[in-house]
């Protein structure tokens, strides 16, 4: 299946901008929707944003849309979100996913390792 890393993680203040990548290893990248997910502490792995294997279909939680972007680059095997405006309560764990292309987390098929990114007020 698809290994995945992410990156791009850190510490930002209130109203500024990220940008995480999830590089990914296997040949069935191009053709996997991929999904990015966020889980804070004491809550559930929360759906954040999904794209479609051709990048052509996305959807995003409405708590980050308009602030968010997710896009992907087959070619170099890499899944993008760019964060925009960024709050205190968007300070969670990221996750990147492979398969699902829901806003479920149980279908999807392979997970990274995760990146911490908070938002300082």
């Amino acid at each position: 299946q698809v290994q995945l890393v992410e990156s791009g993680g850190g510490l930002v203040q209130n109203g500024g901008s990220l940008r995480l990548s999830c590089t990914a290893s296997g040949r069935t990248f191009s053709n996997s929707a991929m999904g990015w997910f966020r889980q804070a502490p004491g809550k559930e792995r929360e759906f954040v944003a999904a794209i479609s294997w051709s990048g052509f279909s996305t959807s995003y939680a409405d708590s980050v849309k308009g602030r968010f972007t997710i896009s992907r680059d087959n070619a170099k095997g890499t899944l993008y979100l760019q964060m925009n405006s960024l709050k205190p309560e968007d300070t969670a764990v990221y996750y990147c996913a492979a398969g699902g292309g829901t806003t479920r987390p149980d279908e999807y098929h392979s997970w990274g390792q995760g990146t911490q990114v908070t938002v300082s007020p």
